[in-house]
């Protein structure tokens, strides 16, 4: 991450500035994750995992429909509950040569598209931070807060921060995809699977606690059967989801569920771990899409609807890939990821949600307003 000139006077200057703004009147999130909430790092690593090129970011007005690296038409669901709890900006990208000392205090994104919370996962695309590079980022980001501000106000600033997890839908991917031919890959159990993603997620959100952070948001994996991709690989008709992809899906969200339920008696009450279950909000989305203005639950808007779904855009129309006229219509952007109108309803489930099989212990504006 690019620094601001080393002066001491300089980062004094800094550091006067950040704490003259009372946190508990302002929204700092730290993300963490894969695609669905990456927000341009993947842009300055080399990958196949990339968003870099319209009509990614079609409808993100901050940019006037420029790509920032996100994977979708607009907002992710981090952006959206950001800007409903009050945030003025959106936390840049870790590794974006611009993302300042000053950005520290205010909220960084470390995701990164086609991550997972194992270390191999995602390598069919080569580059990409796994959780735990991600993890490592934060703690060096952490201890420079520490030297710029003091290590009691960086505890404060990072008590009142909610920290957000999106992690784990590659790492089921890429169990589920097709193995290469002549490699002689073994796959393990589900339960095996099962237990080195809940494994490796403990260890951490236990580093988190420990470098600071209090108030968590840890999304579970939605209904992988249920995206253009794996219903392709598995050559199901229209309004049909792979049961297989979304058996082994809730069978790690039962896992995560337990996991958070006992860091919460661990850790409680001065840290909370709420569970957003993204599961139950798309299966619900894409069961009753006519009752929340959705026309197409099957086929991506972007890159047609059938195999390889590049989504690209060229000079002109000729050279454009498949592209729907109204976005706000469809469930899925591409063939892994939700467009910007689902991600409204989701974060608006999160935010104020009173379900607590789609969020619980609380809501995420109660976290944001819970008191450590």
């Amino acid at each position: 991450m690019a620094s601001l000139p080393s002066s001491s006077l300089l980062n004094m200057l800094v550091v006067l500035t950040i704490l003259q703004v009372p946190y508990t009147s302002s929204f700092t999130q730290f993300i963490f994750g894969d695609s669905l909430v990456d927000a341009g790092n993947n842009d300055y690593i080399f990958t196949l995992s990339r968003a870099d090129s319209p009509p990614y970011g079609i409808d993100f007005a901050p940019s006037r429909g420029r790509p920032t690296g996100r994977f979708t038409n607009g907002r992710t669901i981090c952006d959206i509950i950001g800007q409903a709890l009050g945030a003025k900006r959106f936390p840049p990208p870790y590794l974006a040569p611009s993302t300042g000392d000053g950005a520290l205090f205010q909220g960084i994104n470390y995701a990164s598209g086609s991550s997972g919370i194992l270390d191999e996962s995602g390598t069919l695309f080569v580059g990409r931070v796994p959780l735990r590079q991600q993890v490592d980022y934060f703690e060096q980001s952490r201890a420079h807060m520490g030297r710029m501000a003091g290590d009691g106000s960086t505890k404060e600033i990072l008590k009142k921060a909610i920290f957000s997890i999106t992690s784990g839908s590659n790492d089921i991917l890429d169990y589920i995809r097709p193995s290469i031919p002549f490699l002689g890959e073994d796959k393990v159990s589900p339960s095996l699977l099962h237990d080195f993603m809940i494994s490796n997620l403990t260890i951490q959100l236990k580093r988190l606690h420990t470098l600071g952070a209090r108030k968590f948001i840890v999304v579970g994996v939605g209904p992988l059967g249920c995206i253009p991709f794996v219903r392709a690989l598995n050559l199901l008709p229209n309004g049909r989801c792979a049961t297989e992809a979304n058996e082994l899906t809730q069978g790690y969200n039962k896992r995560l569920v337990k996991l958070l339920n006992g860091l919460n008696q661990e850790f409680g009450p001065e840290a909370i771990f709420i569970y957003a279950n993204s599961y139950n909000i798309l299966i619900d989305i894409i069961r009753n899409s006519r009752d929340y203005g959705f026309e197409n639950v099957s086929d991506p808007c972007c890159g047609g609807s059938f195999p390889p779904f590049i989504c690209f855009k060229g000079n002109d129309e000729k050279t454009s890939s498949f592209l729907c006229k109204d976005r706000s219509k469809y469930v899925f952007w591409d063939a892994y990821h939700p467009t910007e109108a689902v991600n409204i309803f989701v974060a608006k489930k999160l935010l104020d949600g009173k379900d607590e099989t789609v969020i619980s212990p609380i809501n995420v504006r109660q976290l944001y307003n819970y008191g450590l």
